[in-house]
């Protein structure tokens, strides 16, 4: 099952840094699994947030035309947790990028808290796996994801008539 993080960009600098929001609502039923009666964002879930944010900003490097998957968690350092009714915001930032893929560091943030320092790695599996047959088709860079970006590059507001 493929699901989006995200909720939109706030922030896009192509080939340099992304910054993404993400509000967190009770309605979203794997908030209460941990503790039912204690709901949090689990850390693999604002791992997962950034990734989406890098994984859009390292895509777009290569207008969206080769494969990018996370390769290594380098490093997350929690400092809080997360509760419904909360906005997190990504903020990624590319340190290195090559033909096979990129590094990345990252902010969590809610309000004025810092919830999370994220390091993480990319891999262009187009280059890096020769001799793997992939589809032809980007079954990374979904329409759903490159949706999120468009929706940012177009100013999103629709007027109603």
């Amino acid at each position: 099952m493929r699901w989006i993080w995200i909720d939109k960009f706030t922030e896009f600098t192509s080939r340099q840094s992304a910054t993404a929001v993400k509000n967190v609502t009770s309605a979203e039923e794997h908030l209460h699994d941990l503790y039912p009666a204690f709901p949090i964002v689990p850390h693999s879930l604002i791992i997962e947030g950034m990734a989406q944010t890098a994984g859009i900003l390292v895509g777009d490097e290569k207008n969206f035309q080769e494969k990018v998957i996370l390769a290594k968690i380098g490093k997350a350092s929690f400092h809080r947790l997360v509760r419904p009714g909360e906005t997190l915001v990504f903020k990624a930032k590319i340190e290195q990028f090559s033909d096979q893929g990129a590094a990345i560091s990252g902010t969590v943030d809610s309000g004025s808290d810092s919830v999370a320092q994220i390091e993480l790695m990319f891999s262009h599996i187009d280059k890096n796996y020769s001799g793997v047959q992939f589809p032809e088709h980007n079954f990374v860079f979904t329409e759903q994801f490159t949706e999120l970006l468009k929706a940012f590059r177009i100013d999103s507001n629709i007027p109603l008539q």
